[in-house]
C-alpha cells in the first residue's frame, strides 16, 4: 500500500468521535488535527456522546482540547459544518444556527472540486433500529461499550507481546452475518436516498465502518470513527477522495510526532 502523507486537503469529514465516552480516542484525534488542514471540515455526527454523558459525567482535558482545536481552525479561516447524529441529537435543537463560527445543519450538500454534489448526513435517520426500537439501540450501545472495554485489556496483552492493535468489534462486524447484512442494507439505503435527491454521492457516518465504494450510480463514502479505526474521509484539490487511516499512517511514518500546540489565537 502506498504511504499516505498527512497534509492539506480541500475538505475533511470526521464522525463518531464520541467525546464524553471512555472509548473516544481523543489523543489520536488531536494528533490528526495537528497534522492535517482543510478548507472545509465536516463533523458528521456523534462528535459528542450525549447518551454516555447522561449516565455519568466524563470529560477529561483531552476531550476539551479537541473542541478547542476545532474552534481554533475556524478562527484561522476554515469553514466547519456540524451535522448532529443520534448520540449528539441535542444539537438538533440548534439547526441553522452558528456557534463560534461552526454551522449546525441537519444535512449539507458538498460540491466537490470536480463538480460532484454529495449529500452529507450522519445516517441514523435511515437506521431502522434507531428510529423504531430505541431501547434496542441503547442495548446495542451497551454491548459495544463492553466490547471496547474487553478489547482494551486484550490489546494491552498484545502490545506487551509486540503485536499491533486488533479490533474485536471490527472483526465481529465482518464475521457476524447479521452485522454484515446490516452494513450492506445501510449503505444501499443511503445510496438510494442520494439518488432520490438527485445528487452524485453521499458522505455519512453512524455505523463505524469506513468505506468508499460505488453503489449503482452513487458514490458512497463513510468516514468511519475515531473510537477504534481512527479514520476520516479526505478530499484532495482535484476532487479525489480517500480514507485516511490515522493509526496506519502513524505506523508507516513513526517520525510524525505530536506537535506542540501554538498559543491560542
Amino acid at each position: 500500500m502506498a504511504r499516505q502523507e498527512p497534509g492539506r486537503y480541500r475538505s475533511i469529514f470526521i464522525s463518531d468521535v464520541h467525546l464524553g465516552s471512555r472509548g473516544a480516542q481523543a489523543e489520536l484525534l488531536l494528533d490528526f488535527l495537528r497534522h492535517n488542514e482543510a478548507e472545509t471540515w465536516y463533523l458528521v455526527g456523534d462528535i459528542v456522546d450525549g447518551w454516555r454523558l447522561r449516565k455519568g459525567w466524563y470529560w477529561p482535558q483531552a476531550h476539551n482540547d479537541v473542541v478547542q482545536k476545532l474552534l481554533r481552525k475556524v478562527r484561522r479561516g476554515a469553514r466547519m459544518v456540524y451535522i448532529p447524529g443520534n448520540h449528539d441529537e441535542f444539537a438538533r435543537d440548534y439547526l441553522d444556527h452558528s456557534f463560534g463560527g461552526v454551522e449546525v445543519a441537519d444535512r449539507a450538500i458538498h460540491v466537490a472540486a470536480d463538480g460532484r454534489r454529495l449529500l452529507v448526513i450522519h445516517g441514523d435517520q435511515f437506521d431502522v433500529v434507531v428510529r423504531h426500537a430505541r431501547w434496542l439501540a441503547f442495548l446495542g450501545d451497551w454491548a459495544y461499550e463492553s466490547a471496547l472495554a474487553l478489547n482494551a485489556h486484550f490489546n494491552r496483552v498484545r502490545r506487551a507481546l509486540g503485536f499491533e492493535y486488533w479490533s474485536l468489534s471490527a472483526w465481529a462486524k465482518l464475521k457476524v452475518k447479521n452485522a454484515v447484512n446490516f452494513i450492506g442494507d445501510f449503505e444501499t439505503t443511503l445510496a438510494t436516498e442520494a439518488h432520490k435527491l438527485g445528487v452524485d454521492g453521499v458522505v455519512c457516518g453512524h455505523i463505524h465502518h469506513a468505506a468508499i465504494r460505488r453503489i449503482a450510480s452513487i458514490d458512497y463514502m463513510n468516514s468511519g470513527d475515531f473510537v477504534e479505526s481512527c479514520t476520516a474521509i479526505a478530499e484532495r484539490a482535484d476532487g479525489t477522495f480517500e480514507i485516511l487511516r490515522w493509526q496506519a499512517i502513524l505506523a508507516q511514518a513513526p517520525e510524525i510526532a505530536p506537535a506542540p500546540e501554538p498559543a491560542a489565537a
